[in-house]
Protein backbone atom coordinates (compact mmCIF):
# COMPACT_ATOMS: atom_id res chain seq x y z
CA UNK A 1 0.00 0.00 0.00
CA UNK A 2 1.17 3.41 -0.62
CA UNK A 3 0.94 5.23 2.64
CA UNK A 4 0.53 8.91 0.37
CA UNK A 5 -3.01 7.31 -0.99
CA UNK A 6 -4.74 6.38 2.15
CA UNK A 7 -7.22 9.19 1.90
CA UNK A 8 -8.42 8.47 -1.42
CA UNK A 9 -8.96 4.63 -1.14
CA UNK A 10 -10.99 5.68 2.22
CA UNK A 11 -13.42 6.71 0.23
CA UNK A 12 -14.23 3.63 -1.44
CA UNK A 13 -12.99 1.03 1.17
CA UNK A 14 -16.80 0.53 2.03
CA UNK A 15 -17.04 -1.03 -1.55
CA UNK A 16 -13.94 -3.24 -0.75
CA UNK A 17 -16.14 -6.57 -0.23
CA UNK A 18 -17.53 -6.53 -3.73
CA UNK A 19 -14.29 -7.78 -5.90
CA UNK A 20 -14.78 -11.15 -3.77
CA UNK A 21 -14.97 -14.15 -5.82
CA UNK A 22 -13.64 -12.72 -9.04
CA UNK A 23 -10.28 -13.94 -9.03
CA UNK A 24 -8.68 -17.69 -9.50
CA UNK A 25 -11.71 -19.59 -9.88
CA UNK A 26 -12.06 -18.33 -13.57
CA UNK A 27 -8.84 -17.77 -14.42
CA UNK A 28 -8.27 -20.77 -16.35
CA UNK A 29 -11.01 -19.47 -18.62
CA UNK A 30 -9.13 -16.72 -20.13
CA UNK A 31 -6.58 -18.17 -21.70
CA UNK A 32 -5.88 -20.07 -24.69
CA UNK A 33 -6.73 -23.57 -24.24
CA UNK A 34 -3.25 -25.14 -25.14
CA UNK A 35 -1.61 -22.45 -23.09
CA UNK A 36 -0.01 -23.21 -19.57
CA UNK A 37 -1.59 -20.59 -16.66
CA UNK A 38 0.58 -17.85 -15.60
CA UNK A 39 0.31 -16.73 -12.22
CA UNK A 40 3.33 -15.54 -10.42
CA UNK A 41 1.19 -12.73 -8.17
CA UNK A 42 2.72 -9.40 -10.19
CA UNK A 43 2.60 -8.13 -13.82
CA UNK A 44 3.80 -4.56 -15.41
CA UNK A 45 0.72 -2.10 -16.33
CA UNK A 46 1.24 0.51 -19.20
CA UNK A 47 -1.46 3.08 -18.21
CA UNK A 48 -2.16 6.07 -20.15
CA UNK A 49 -4.40 7.22 -17.86
CA UNK A 50 -3.41 9.74 -14.92
CA UNK A 51 -1.50 8.37 -11.63
CA UNK A 52 -3.43 10.11 -9.49
CA UNK A 53 -6.95 9.14 -11.20
CA UNK A 54 -6.64 5.48 -11.63
CA UNK A 55 -3.52 4.34 -8.51
CA UNK A 56 -6.07 4.20 -5.74
CA UNK A 57 -8.06 1.56 -8.13
CA UNK A 58 -5.04 -0.31 -8.31
CA UNK A 59 -4.31 0.05 -4.44
CA UNK A 60 -7.59 -1.40 -4.04
CA UNK A 61 -6.81 -4.26 -6.67
CA UNK A 62 -3.70 -5.03 -5.07
CA UNK A 63 -4.87 -4.89 -1.48
CA UNK A 64 -7.83 -7.70 -2.28
CA UNK A 65 -6.33 -9.84 -4.33
CA UNK A 66 -2.86 -9.45 -3.63
CA UNK A 67 -1.32 -9.35 -7.25
CA UNK A 68 1.22 -6.68 -7.08
CA UNK A 69 1.02 -4.26 -10.57
CA UNK A 70 4.04 -2.46 -11.49
CA UNK A 71 2.92 0.39 -13.64
CA UNK A 72 4.66 2.62 -15.95
CA UNK A 73 2.51 5.95 -16.64
CA UNK A 74 2.65 8.10 -19.24
CA UNK A 75 0.63 9.71 -22.19
CA UNK A 76 -1.50 7.40 -24.30
CA UNK A 77 -0.09 8.06 -27.44
CA UNK A 78 3.18 7.93 -26.63
CA UNK A 79 2.93 4.38 -24.63
CA UNK A 80 1.09 3.63 -27.62
CA UNK A 81 4.21 4.50 -29.86
CA UNK A 82 6.17 2.73 -27.24
CA UNK A 83 4.23 -0.57 -27.26
CA UNK A 84 4.47 -0.33 -31.48
CA UNK A 85 8.45 -0.46 -31.09
CA UNK A 86 9.15 -2.51 -27.92
CA UNK A 87 6.74 -5.14 -30.25
CA UNK A 88 6.93 -8.66 -28.51
CA UNK A 89 9.17 -7.90 -26.35
CA UNK A 90 7.66 -5.15 -24.11
CA UNK A 91 7.65 -6.09 -20.65
CA UNK A 92 4.13 -4.79 -20.44
CA UNK A 93 1.06 -7.46 -19.47
CA UNK A 94 -1.38 -5.23 -19.53
CA UNK A 95 -2.37 -1.58 -21.55
CA UNK A 96 -4.75 0.89 -20.25
CA UNK A 97 -5.21 3.47 -22.55
CA UNK A 98 -7.31 6.88 -22.10
CA UNK A 99 -8.82 6.21 -25.82
CA UNK A 100 -9.83 4.01 -28.61
CA UNK A 101 -7.76 4.99 -30.85
CA UNK A 102 -4.63 3.81 -29.31
CA UNK A 103 -6.25 0.69 -28.51
CA UNK A 104 -7.11 0.02 -31.74
CA UNK A 105 -4.09 0.88 -33.55
CA UNK A 106 -2.14 -1.55 -31.18
CA UNK A 107 -5.06 -4.46 -32.23
CA UNK A 108 -4.21 -3.82 -36.18
CA UNK A 109 -0.37 -4.39 -35.01
CA UNK A 110 -1.31 -7.80 -33.66
CA UNK A 111 -0.14 -7.03 -30.23
CA UNK A 112 -3.11 -7.66 -28.27
CA UNK A 113 -4.28 -10.94 -27.07
CA UNK A 114 -7.94 -12.13 -27.24
CA UNK A 115 -10.13 -11.61 -24.12
CA UNK A 116 -12.31 -14.35 -23.23
CA UNK A 117 -15.82 -14.01 -23.98
CA UNK A 118 -17.26 -12.79 -20.77
CA UNK A 119 -14.83 -10.13 -20.57
CA UNK A 120 -15.73 -9.10 -24.42
CA UNK A 121 -18.77 -9.40 -24.19
CA UNK A 122 -19.16 -7.68 -20.86
CA UNK A 123 -20.32 -4.44 -21.99
CA UNK A 124 -22.36 -3.30 -25.14
CA UNK A 125 -21.37 -3.36 -28.53
CA UNK A 126 -20.35 0.05 -29.76
CA UNK A 127 -17.97 0.97 -26.60
CA UNK A 128 -16.12 -2.16 -27.26
CA UNK A 129 -13.53 -3.68 -30.00
CA UNK A 130 -15.51 -5.71 -32.51
CA UNK A 131 -12.93 -8.47 -32.34
CA UNK A 132 -12.72 -9.00 -28.76
CA UNK A 133 -9.11 -7.80 -28.70
CA UNK A 134 -9.61 -4.85 -25.93
CA UNK A 135 -12.87 -4.06 -23.62
CA UNK A 136 -14.01 -0.99 -23.27
CA UNK A 137 -13.77 0.81 -19.32
CA UNK A 138 -15.64 3.53 -19.75
CA UNK A 139 -16.91 6.41 -22.01
CA UNK A 140 -16.30 10.10 -21.85
CA UNK A 141 -18.32 12.77 -24.13
CA UNK A 142 -16.61 15.65 -26.05
CA UNK A 143 -18.32 18.78 -24.95
CA UNK A 144 -17.89 22.58 -25.21
CA UNK A 145 -17.05 24.12 -22.72
CA UNK A 146 -17.76 28.16 -22.53
CA UNK A 147 -17.32 31.20 -20.49
CA UNK A 148 -20.86 31.70 -19.37
CA UNK A 149 -20.08 35.29 -18.35
CA UNK A 150 -19.31 36.29 -22.10
CA UNK A 151 -21.88 33.87 -24.16
CA UNK A 152 -25.32 32.02 -23.34
CA UNK A 153 -25.29 28.28 -24.58
CA UNK A 154 -27.70 29.35 -27.72
CA UNK A 155 -24.99 31.37 -28.96
CA UNK A 156 -22.86 28.56 -29.68
CA UNK A 157 -22.65 26.88 -32.84
CA UNK A 158 -24.46 23.16 -33.03
CA UNK A 159 -21.08 21.62 -35.10
CA UNK A 160 -17.58 21.47 -34.49
CA UNK A 161 -16.87 22.67 -38.00
CA UNK A 162 -18.78 25.90 -36.97
CA UNK A 163 -15.77 26.65 -34.54
CA UNK A 164 -13.20 27.89 -36.94
CA UNK A 165 -15.13 30.51 -38.55
CA UNK A 166 -13.50 33.70 -38.73
CA UNK A 167 -16.29 34.76 -35.81
CA UNK A 168 -14.48 32.21 -32.94
CA UNK A 169 -10.89 33.57 -34.66
CA UNK A 170 -8.62 33.90 -30.94
CA UNK A 171 -11.67 32.44 -28.79
CA UNK A 172 -11.62 28.83 -29.47
CA UNK A 173 -8.73 26.44 -27.08
CA UNK A 174 -7.63 23.20 -27.24
CA UNK A 175 -5.25 20.96 -25.99
CA UNK A 176 -3.86 19.55 -29.56
CA UNK A 177 -1.40 16.77 -27.82
CA UNK A 178 -3.86 15.27 -26.15
CA UNK A 179 -5.35 11.99 -27.35
CA UNK A 180 -8.94 12.37 -26.78
CA UNK A 181 -8.34 14.97 -29.45
CA UNK A 182 -6.63 13.24 -31.77
CA UNK A 183 -9.27 10.48 -31.37
CA UNK A 184 -11.66 13.35 -32.37
CA UNK A 185 -10.01 14.27 -35.25
CA UNK A 186 -9.83 10.70 -36.43
CA UNK A 187 -13.34 10.73 -36.04
CA UNK A 188 -14.38 13.70 -38.04
CA UNK A 189 -12.25 12.16 -40.39
CA UNK A 190 -14.00 8.81 -40.44
CA UNK A 191 -17.49 10.68 -40.44
CA UNK A 192 -16.82 13.62 -42.22
CA UNK A 193 -13.97 12.43 -44.99
CA UNK A 194 -10.17 13.01 -44.98
CA UNK A 195 -10.90 16.66 -47.16
CA UNK A 196 -13.12 17.91 -44.96
CA UNK A 197 -11.31 17.19 -41.85
CA UNK A 198 -8.20 18.27 -43.45
CA UNK A 199 -10.01 21.79 -44.08
CA UNK A 200 -11.23 22.14 -40.90
CA UNK A 201 -7.60 21.76 -39.21
CA UNK A 202 -5.99 24.41 -41.64
CA UNK A 203 -8.66 26.30 -41.05
CA UNK A 204 -8.41 25.81 -36.85
CA UNK A 205 -4.47 26.21 -37.19
CA UNK A 206 -5.24 29.94 -39.16
CA UNK A 207 -7.88 30.73 -36.80
CA UNK A 208 -5.34 32.27 -33.82
CA UNK A 209 -6.07 28.85 -32.04
CA UNK A 210 -4.89 29.30 -28.32
CA UNK A 211 -3.14 25.98 -27.56
CA UNK A 212 -2.86 24.70 -24.07
CA UNK A 213 -1.23 21.64 -22.86
CA UNK A 214 -3.80 19.82 -21.48
CA UNK A 215 -7.50 19.50 -20.67
CA UNK A 216 -7.44 20.83 -17.45
CA UNK A 217 -5.91 24.08 -18.63
CA UNK A 218 -8.27 24.68 -21.42
CA UNK A 219 -11.11 24.67 -18.45
CA UNK A 220 -8.91 26.67 -16.51
CA UNK A 221 -8.61 29.11 -18.60
CA UNK A 222 -12.09 29.44 -19.54
CA UNK A 223 -13.14 29.59 -16.26
CA UNK A 224 -10.66 32.41 -15.23
CA UNK A 225 -12.51 34.37 -17.96
CA UNK A 226 -9.06 34.50 -20.47
CA UNK A 227 -10.82 32.00 -22.76
CA UNK A 228 -14.40 32.47 -24.27
CA UNK A 229 -14.72 28.24 -25.61
CA UNK A 230 -12.43 25.54 -25.48
CA UNK A 231 -12.69 21.88 -26.42
CA UNK A 232 -12.46 19.35 -23.76
CA UNK A 233 -14.21 15.90 -22.58
CA UNK A 234 -17.16 16.08 -20.17
CA UNK A 235 -15.71 14.77 -16.44
CA UNK A 236 -13.35 17.88 -16.45
CA UNK A 237 -16.13 20.07 -15.95
CA UNK A 238 -17.69 17.62 -13.63
CA UNK A 239 -15.01 16.66 -11.52
CA UNK A 240 -14.29 20.65 -10.73
CA UNK A 241 -17.54 21.24 -10.23
CA UNK A 242 -18.16 18.25 -7.63
CA UNK A 243 -15.18 20.61 -5.88
CA UNK A 244 -16.40 23.95 -5.69
CA UNK A 245 -20.07 23.12 -6.92
CA UNK A 246 -21.64 23.98 -9.66
CA UNK A 247 -23.30 27.40 -8.96
CA UNK A 248 -19.60 28.57 -8.80
CA UNK A 249 -18.59 27.57 -12.30
CA UNK A 250 -18.12 30.58 -14.69
CA UNK A 251 -17.34 27.60 -17.08
CA UNK A 252 -20.71 25.81 -18.61
CA UNK A 253 -20.80 23.17 -21.12
CA UNK A 254 -22.95 22.45 -23.91
CA UNK A 255 -23.17 19.00 -26.15
CA UNK A 256 -23.05 19.32 -29.73
CA UNK A 257 -25.42 18.02 -32.07
CA UNK A 258 -25.99 14.72 -31.56
CA UNK A 259 -24.06 12.22 -34.38
CA UNK A 260 -21.91 15.31 -34.81
CA UNK A 261 -18.04 14.03 -34.69
CA UNK A 262 -17.45 17.10 -31.84
CA UNK A 263 -19.62 14.88 -29.38
CA UNK A 264 -18.30 11.53 -29.74
CA UNK A 265 -18.23 9.19 -26.66
CA UNK A 266 -14.91 7.78 -27.01
CA UNK A 267 -13.83 5.15 -24.05
CA UNK A 268 -11.27 4.17 -22.16
CA UNK A 269 -10.20 0.76 -22.13
CA UNK A 270 -8.03 -2.14 -21.89
CA UNK A 271 -5.73 -5.01 -23.53
CA UNK A 272 -3.66 -7.82 -22.40
CA UNK A 273 -0.64 -8.17 -24.57
CA UNK A 274 -0.12 -10.93 -26.93
CA UNK A 275 3.17 -12.32 -25.11
CA UNK A 276 0.68 -12.42 -21.49
CA UNK A 277 -2.26 -14.30 -23.14
CA UNK A 278 -1.99 -17.16 -20.00
CA UNK A 279 -1.14 -14.72 -17.32
CA UNK A 280 -3.79 -15.64 -14.77
CA UNK A 281 -2.98 -12.20 -13.02
CA UNK A 282 -3.38 -9.68 -15.83
CA UNK A 283 -6.50 -11.15 -16.65
CA UNK A 284 -7.65 -10.87 -13.44
CA UNK A 285 -7.05 -6.77 -13.35
CA UNK A 286 -9.05 -6.64 -16.43
CA UNK A 287 -11.50 -8.49 -15.20
CA UNK A 288 -11.53 -6.38 -12.19
CA UNK A 289 -11.67 -3.20 -14.36
CA UNK A 290 -15.09 -4.03 -15.54
CA UNK A 291 -16.24 -5.20 -12.11
CA UNK A 292 -19.49 -3.26 -10.68
CA UNK A 293 -16.67 -2.03 -8.09
CA UNK A 294 -13.58 -0.72 -10.46
CA UNK A 295 -17.24 0.75 -12.27
CA UNK A 296 -18.70 2.72 -9.72
CA UNK A 297 -14.97 3.91 -8.48
CA UNK A 298 -15.37 5.72 -11.91
CA UNK A 299 -18.80 7.54 -11.30
CA UNK A 300 -17.82 8.13 -7.88
CA UNK A 301 -14.04 9.73 -7.95
CA UNK A 302 -14.08 10.19 -12.32
CA UNK A 303 -17.26 11.08 -13.39
CA UNK A 304 -17.05 8.84 -16.08
CA UNK A 305 -19.92 6.91 -17.69
CA UNK A 306 -20.16 3.72 -16.70
CA UNK A 307 -20.25 1.10 -19.67
CA UNK A 308 -21.07 -2.30 -17.58
CA UNK A 309 -24.76 -2.79 -17.32
CA UNK A 310 -26.77 -1.64 -14.64
CA UNK A 311 -24.34 0.92 -12.93
CA UNK A 312 -26.16 4.72 -13.23
CA UNK A 313 -24.34 7.60 -14.70
CA UNK A 314 -23.14 10.43 -13.09
CA UNK A 315 -26.13 12.33 -12.18
CA UNK A 316 -26.95 15.28 -14.61
CA UNK A 317 -25.42 13.97 -17.36
CA UNK A 318 -27.61 12.88 -20.24
CA UNK A 319 -28.40 9.47 -21.65
CA UNK A 320 -25.19 7.44 -23.37
CA UNK A 321 -27.48 6.39 -25.46
CA UNK A 322 -28.30 9.87 -26.76
CA UNK A 323 -25.25 10.80 -27.78
CA UNK A 324 -23.83 8.15 -29.77
CA UNK A 325 -23.23 8.37 -33.04
CA UNK A 326 -24.95 4.91 -34.57
CA UNK A 327 -22.53 5.66 -38.32
CA UNK A 328 -19.30 5.07 -35.86
CA UNK A 329 -17.74 2.06 -35.12
CA UNK A 330 -14.71 2.89 -32.45
CA UNK A 331 -12.70 0.36 -33.88
CA UNK A 332 -12.20 2.47 -36.75
CA UNK A 333 -9.85 5.22 -34.50
CA UNK A 334 -7.25 3.22 -35.02
CA UNK A 335 -5.75 5.16 -37.42
CA UNK A 336 -3.59 7.27 -35.16
CA UNK A 337 -1.06 7.94 -36.95
CA UNK A 338 -2.22 10.00 -40.10
CA UNK A 339 -4.23 12.06 -37.81
CA UNK A 340 -0.98 13.27 -36.00
CA UNK A 341 0.34 13.39 -39.19
CA UNK A 342 -2.05 15.84 -40.00
CA UNK A 343 -2.20 18.07 -37.04
CA UNK A 344 2.38 18.10 -37.47
CA UNK A 345 1.62 19.05 -41.07
CA UNK A 346 -0.38 22.37 -40.21
CA UNK A 347 1.99 23.51 -36.88
CA UNK A 348 -0.27 22.22 -34.16
CA UNK A 349 1.65 19.00 -32.48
Amino acid sequence: MHASRTLPLLAIAASAALLVGCSAATDTDAVDSGADVVADGAFTLYSGRDEELIQPLIDIFEEQSGIEVDVRYGNTAELGALLLEEGDQSPAQVFLSQDAGALGALSQAGLFAALPDDVAEAVPAGFTSTDGSWVGLTGRARVVVYDSEELSADELPDTVLEYVEPEWAGRLGLPPGNASFQSFVTALRVIEGEQVAEDWVEALASNDLQIFENNTATLTAVNEGALDVGLINHYYWFRQAAEVGAENMRAQIAFLEAGDAGSIVNVTGAGILSGAAADADALEFVRFLISEQAQTYFVEQTFEYPLLPGVAAPEGLPALDSLVNPELDLSDLDDLATTQELLARYGLI
